[in-house]
């Protein structure tokens, strides 16, 4: 049915099939479309078809692809991938704007080559696919490039739009402001390389944020490091990124947490190869300190560190049976 947006008394209202509903905060309509758009949950529609086409020439489609492609909403983008790809799968987690996607290709050439997979994508396994381009809903920002960088098979890239500030993180360098776990994490496992920026009002609604295009290729043969062994390490080390190392691990909790599992390494040899005994009076705090001290980490600031820094603290804790997972 068609719908409308009205202000009145005690809030905005929608008038949807001759009934007026209350317009939710974050809830923006599309009249157009006869849509409420819910940007509370990152909908917002990419309009500009600038930069669709920019986005997918930088993408570098073959016509052999398999395109994964994240939050699709009417499918500005997805239709334009359509056209030049052998298959696009669209995970959409709004019924709504499946249908709207449906129809939009409904009676084509182009019907056949769409998969439409309904639901939350963070909580499904993805399909195999050549390469991912969305328009991606910015709450899940994070949790969806280490879930694709996990991925396997491995995929050729990754074009993706982002927050401004959250994209500028991933490509962050030691020593600068927005340097983070996020980003060290990320280009451990991934080259990264900022492609472009794009203003609020290429969105329809527009967000409050600017955002970014941002390019991911994975790292293959990736590297041959535990990767929740190397989070665990990094994630201690940037809680308090300007402090030294000396300093982040003299917490308490992290005290408790490597001493269990140090522990537990040491029951684990004991039964597997060699006898490996803990004195009555072994304190873990001596032993990380003396590992920083080994190392040369002591004064060291995670700010500062990078990837091959870690690498060899990592194998400096490891070697003694210090171990974050």
């Amino acid at each position: 049915p068609a719908a409308s947006a009205s202000p009145r008394k005690g809030g905005r209202v929608c008038v949807w099939g001759g009934a007026e509903l209350p317009l939710a905060a974050g809830v923006t309509l599309l009249s157009a479309l006869g849509i409420l758009f819910n940007t509370g949950a990152g909908q917002h529609i990419l309009k500009n078809p600038l930069v669709v086409n920019s986005i997918i020439e930088k993408a570098a489609l073959r016509r052999t692809d398999v395109i994964l492609e994240v939050g699709p909403g009417t499918g500005n983008l997805t239709v334009k991938m359509l056209e030049k790809v052998k298959k696009v799968i669209a995970c959409e987690i709004d019924p709504r704007l499946v249908g709207e996607l449906q129809k939009r290709v409904q009676g084509t050439c182009l019907a056949n080559k769409l998969e439409i997979k309904v639901g939350d994508v963070l909580k499904t396994d993805l399909p195999f696919f050549d390469a991912c381009v969305a328009n991606l809903p910015y709450q899940i920002s994070s949790p969806f490039v280490f879930k694709l960088l996990l991925h396997r098979p491995f995929f050729r890239c990754a074009i993706l739009m982002f927050q401004r500030e959250f994209a500028l993180r991933l490509v962050a360098k030691p020593g600068t402001k927005l340097y983070c776990r996020l980003s060290i994490n990320t280009q451990l496992l991934a080259r990264v390389d900022h492609l472009m920026k794009v203003g609020k009002n290429n969105f329809r609604p527009p967000p409050k944020v600017e955002s970014s295009v941002v390019r991911i290729e994975p790292k293959n043969p990736p590297p041959p490091i535990n990767f929740q062994e190397w989070d665990g390490l990094v994630r201690i080390a940037f809680v308090r990124k300007n402090k030294t190392l000396s300093a982040a691990f003299k917490s308490s909790a992290v005290e408790q947490l490597l001493d269990h599992n140090y522990r537990i390494h040491c029951s684990l040899h004991n039964t597997v190869s060699f006898f490996l005994e803990i004195p009555e009076n072994f304190k873990i705090a001596e032993k990380i300190q003396m590992v920083l001290k080994n190392t040369g980490y002591s004064e060291k600031r995670a700010r500062s560190m990078d990837i091959d820094d870690f690498i060899r603290l990592l194998h400096g804790f490891n070697s003694e049976g210090i171990h974050f997972s």
